[in-house]
C-alpha cells in the first residue's frame, strides 16, 4: 500500500490555505465594494449646497452608518422656493440597507417636486404620503418639513412621525418644540399633518435631527434631546455660529452607544427681521 510522503501532506495543506486565504480576500473586497457603493448612493442623494438668505445660516452635519452593509436612509435637504421661502426637510428611512437608501432619495425628491405644486408643510406631507404609497414599497419613512420666511424669521413645520426639533433663544430659552405629530410617511392614505408656527428671532436657533443622533443603547431619546437643548442654549446665548453647534451635536452623538446614520440641520438667524413684524419666540 502506497503512502503520501509528508511533503506531499504539508504541500497540500498550504495550498488549501492558499485557496481559502484568496476566497476571503475576494469576499473582502466584494464586501467593501458594496459598502463603498451604497455609501456613494447616499451620500449622492443629500444636497451638495444650500440656499442662502440674508441674516440667516444654515447648516449640516452628517454622519452615515457604514459597518458591514448597515447603511440607512437619513437624509436632510434645504431649497430654494419660487417665492423666496425655503424649504427644509429632515427624516429617516426604515430600515439599514441600499433599499432604504434608494427610498429615501424617493422621499427627498418627492418632497421636492411637489414643494413646486404646494409648499404649505402640511399639505406636502399630506401629498408626499400619498405618492409614497402608490409606488407600492413596503418601507415607510418619518420626516420633518419646514418652510421659511426669511423676510419675516416665521417657520412653519410639520412632523411626520419624527422626533421633534430643539430651539433656542439669545436670552437664554430653550427647549423642544412642542407640536402635534402626524403618522409616518407611506404606512396609510390621507392622513393629515398639523402645521406649528415658530419665530425665528435675532440669535435664535432651530435644530433639526434624527434619532441616531440622540438615541441609543447607552442613552434614551430624552437624554439625547436634554443633551441637545444645553447644546443649543449654549451657542445661542455664546453668539456660536450654526457650523459651529452642527459640529458639536454630531460630535454628541457618539454617546448614543450604536451605529446608526446621524443627521444634523441647523437653522440660525444671525439679522434683523422686517421692522414692522412682532417677534414670537416659540
Amino acid at each position: 500500500m502506497s503512502r503520501k510522503r509528508p511533503t506531499d501532506d504539508g504541500d497540500e495543506l498550504l495550498a488549501r490555505l492558499g485557496s481559502l486565504t484568496a476566497q476571503a480576500r475576494e469576499r473582502a473586497e466584494l464586501q467593501r465594494s458594496r459598502v463603498e457603493l451604497a455609501l456613494a448612493l447616499q451620500r449622492g442623494m443629500l444636497p451638495r449646497d444650500l440656499p442662502a438668505a440674508p441674516g440667516f445660516r444654515l447648516a449640516v452635519q452628517y454622519a452615515p452608518a457604514c459597518h458591514g452593509l448597515n447603511v440607512g436612509g437619513d437624509w436632510y435637504d434645504a431649497f430654494a422656493m419660487p417665492d423666496g421661502r425655503i424649504g427644509l426637510s429632515i427624516g429617516d428611512v426604515q430600515g439599514h440597507n441600499i433599499e432604504a437608501t434608494a427610498f429615501m432619495g424617493q422621499v427627498r425628491v418627492g418632497l421636492r417636486a411637489l414643494a413646486s405644486v404646494t409648499s404649505e408643510p402640511g399639505e406636502l406631507l399630506a401629498r408626499t404620503n400619498d405618492l409614497l404609497l402608490s409606488l407600492g414599497s413596503d418601507l415607510f419613512a418619518t420626516c420633518t418639513f419646514m418652510r421659511l420666511d426669511p423676510a419675516t424669521g416665521l417657520l412653519e413645520s410639520a412632523r411626520a412621525g419624527h422626533i421633534p426639533c430643539v430651539w433656542a433663544t439669545a436670552d437664554g430659552k430653550s427647549g423642544v418644540a412642542e407640536d402635534e405629530c402626524g403618522p409616518p410617511l407611506g404606512v396609510q392614505e390621507g392622513m393629515d399633518y398639523p402645521v406649528t408656527r415658530y419665530r425665528l428671532t435675532k440669535g435664535g436657533v432651530f435644530v433639526l435631527l434624527t434619532d441616531g443622533v440622540v438615541e441609543g443603547p447607552t442613552l434614551s431619546v430624552e437624554e439625547g434631546l436634554d443633551q441637545v437643548v444645553r447644546l443649543a442654549g449654549i451657542a445661542a446665548v455664546a453668539g456660536m455660529t450654526a457650523d459651529s453647534l452642527a459640529a458639536a451635536v454630531i460630535k454628541g452623538a457618539e454617546r448614543v452607544g450604536h451605529e446608526d446614520d446621524a443627521a444634523v440641520l441647523v437653522v440660525g438667524h444671525d439679522g434683523l427681521t422686517a421692522p414692522d413684524v412682532p417677534l414670537v419666540q416659540p
